[in-house]
């Protein structure tokens, strides 16, 4: 393929993943300069022609959230005023997208406002990975790519796959993620209802599904402080789970969320590199989706079709 006008730059979330993406597609990461001016504001100069190129910015929504919201618009204005034939915005992370609807009086939508921001910033396509929900592409009224995390998953937990595994969600909405799981591995389904106290402590009020003697993987696509996920576990061990382990797309790791960690209930969290991640010493792996997100880059600049990267198993 010839990727003479193929230009991929990043932002400061997640400069790892970039240059990961960029050495499996074999091109140099952009010159760009991205800085913070002394009173908070951001700066943005390409530093290299871009004019006529197919330019994909990668940044992912992660903590300082806003900050790295707006260096992924102010690097979009840059490429569509320096003449870029084609932006895509690669955001291996979606931040905001919990916020999807009006479920309390006098509250945003918050997911559809970043989704206006992008368009209006430049954003000609949008490629992403395992969105809170799947209606958020219907935010947007430019083509959207929706990557899943489970290819990389499976090739990893395959390995080590239980023959009594039971799939569990920690809450009822993540129920058709799991049932998902479930299918690929020809293992039992579970879920925990729970119920909210605040924004950091959750309370599990029941389980659905046998897990006595089973191995138990929690699957969700994201988790900041782990409260959910450590509820679910405890759950499962109360009710005769042997081994519980977790699969996170999205790791937005918080100090309270080591020290549940650390407690013992999850024996191994495995997440993806969306996010930096710093395991601390504790039992976390860290997937490489860079592969995933690199063939697909390929594709859609090659204007080739993306289906096949969401197969598992051949199907």
């Amino acid at each position: 393929m010839n990727n003479a006008n193929l230009r991929i730059f990043s932002g400061n979330a997640n400069p790892q993943l970039s240059e990961e993406i960029c050495q499996f597609i074999g091109i140099p990461l952009g010159d760009a300069t991205v800085m913070v001016f002394p009173d908070g504001e951001s700066f943005v100069k390409i530093n290299e022609n871009v004019r006529g190129r197919d330019v994909f910015i990668l940044q992912s929504t992660c903590p300082p959230t806003n900050h790295h919201f707006m260096e992924m618009l102010i690097m979009m204005d840059a490429a569509r005023r320096a003449s870029a034939k084609r932006i895509t915005a690669v955001l291996p992370f979606y931040g905001y997208a919990r916020q999807d609807r009006k479920d309390q009086p006098r509250v945003p939508i918050t997911a559809k406002l970043v989704a206006n921001l992008l368009v209006a910033a430049g954003a000609d396509r949008i490629l992403t990975m395992d969105l809170h929900t799947g209606q958020i592409q219907g935010f947007f009224d430019i083509p959207v790519d929706h990557l899943y995390a489970s290819p990389v998953f499976y090739d990893y937990l395959n390995k080590t796959r239980s023959k009594k595994m039971v799939v569990v969600s920690p809450d009822v909405g993540g129920v058709k993620m799991a049932a998902a799981y479930a299918g690929l591995f020809e293992a039992g389904l579970g879920f925990v209802a729970k119920r909210r106290i605040n924004t950091a402590t959750v309370e599990a009020i029941n389980l659905v599904g046998d897990v006595e003697g089973c191995d138990v993987l929690l699957v969700d696509d994201i988790t900041e402080t782990a409260g959910t996920l450590t509820a679910a576990a405890k759950m499962c061990r109360e009710n005769g789970a042997v081994n519980v382990r977790a699969a996170v797309t999205h790791s937005n790791l918080t100090e309270k969320a080591y020290e549940k960690l650390s407690s013992g209930l999850i024996d191994e969290l495995i997440t993806t590199n969306t996010i930096q991640v710093n395991p601390k010493n504790l039992p976390i792996t860290v997937l490489s989706v860079a592969q995933l997100l690199g063939e697909a880059i390929m594709r859609i600049h090659g204007n080739k079709s993306v289906t096949s990267l969401f197969k598992v198993k051949g199907f």
